[in-house]
């Protein structure tokens, strides 16, 4: 739903650049009370905190490693992949999908039981059988946390036991999740209650998903050192979070009041949609008018009831010839007076120039 607009100028410049501003920074809501958890982080999709509690100190995740065990083994693997599981991964302490030496199961098999049954053994299986061993598969997983830029997280083996050089933050688990929820294959498998491999049934231990509204995903942890660990994924009305929390004795509900404070509060709004259209008079040209549209769509995530202004830069006219994708202005999007985002212009079709005589 469109907000009402207010419009504060229109310029004649065309700029050739633009960008989607995003404040990564915490705009902290009001949550009421202390959540019981040592770490904690509710983060938008955009990557803006609304709420944080030692969010950068570095801690013990438990099973919430599998996030980056499953991203690595979905970007190493085809869904169907055939793994046989080596006796070496059978019998890991912890949790457990029972697997047996010489079973042959898929990739997606393997990280459904990874995922919703936290199989240690589904993680070891995973390792080996993509990369041929446990070290090759973590050196992708700490590549993998480089490319994203999790600066303080480290990781030493695929499951998530207690090892020494095996830690994240918060924040850093909040972003692994925000990017794992943009891969189809994971997002689907976080978000299966239940499922049949062979002749097991496995039950996802994300109590969230039948507990809180809208929750499509997440993942448990514990272990004595590390304490109760858990990342989830909440959407309602387009609105997306990820809530984090590590060592916290109350996670299941502390998820439940930290996002229904969240939804209250915040909100993500289709500022500029892609259906609009400009006209721009033409000079020279074999039609009067170029269409000017967004380059797509500018979704914003902003505290609920703003009201946003509209600055419209685009030229009083153009020289034809012109091509269809070259810029046409932008436009801005400004909250209490402030930047919160911007989008390019571009033509919608090619205006020739105008043939002599005419």
């Amino acid at each position: 739903m469109f907000r009402g607009r207010k419009i504060i100028l229109a310029a004649i410049l065309c700029s050739m650049v633009y960008n989607i501003f995003s404040d990564h920074t915490a705009i902290s809501a009001d949550f009421e009370g202390e959540i019981s958890a040592a770490s904690a982080v509710v983060m938008a999709e955009d990557g803006s905190c609304v709420y944080e509690k030692n969010a950068d100190e570095p801690r013990l995740i438990a099973s919430t490693t599998k996030l980056m065990t499953a991203l690595v083994a979905i970007e190493s693997s085809a869904p169907d992949d055939a793994i046989e599981v080596k006796e070496g991964c059978c019998g890991i302490e912890g949790t457990s999908m029972y697997l047996s030496p010489g079973e042959i199961l898929t990739a997606d098999e393997l990280i459904e039981g990874l995922l919703l049954s936290s199989g240690n053994d589904a993680a070891e299986a995973l390792a080996v059988g993509l990369c041929g061993s446990e070290k090759a598969f973590v050196d992708r997983m700490n590549e993998k946390a480089a490319q994203l830029g999790l600066g303080h997280t480290s990781f030493s083996n695929p499951h998530g036991l207690d090892a020494e050089g095996h830690f994240s933050t918060a924040r850093d688990l909040a972003r692994l999740m925000l990017c794992c929820m943009q891969n189809e294959r994971f997002a689907r498998i976080t978000a299966m209650r239940q499922c049949v491999i062979g002749d097991k049934f496995y039950v996802n231990h994300n109590k969230l998903l039948e507990r809180c509204e809208g929750c499509i995903g997440g993942k448990t942890g514990y272990t004595r050192a590390a304490g109760r660990c858990l990342v989830s994924c909440c959407e309602r009305n387009g609105t997306r979070f990820v809530c984090v929390t590590l060592s916290d004795p109350d996670d299941w509900n502390d998820h439940l009041r930290l996002y229904e404070t969240a939804f209250a509060a915040w909100e993500t709004v289709l500022a500029v949609s892609s259906e609009e259209r400009f006209e721009i008079p033409v000079a020279a040209g074999d039609r009067d008018c170029a269409i000017a549209a967004p380059e797509g769509e500018l979704k914003l995530f902003l505290p609920k009831g703003e009201e946003l202004e509209y600055r419209y830069e685009m030229p009083r006219f153009v020289y034809a010839p012109l091509r269809q994708g070259d810029c046409a202005g932008r436009v801005v999007v400004l909250c209490a007076g402030e930047a919160a985002g911007e989008i390019k212009l571009v033509f919608t079709a090619d205006v020739e120039r105008a043939a002599r005589g005419e």
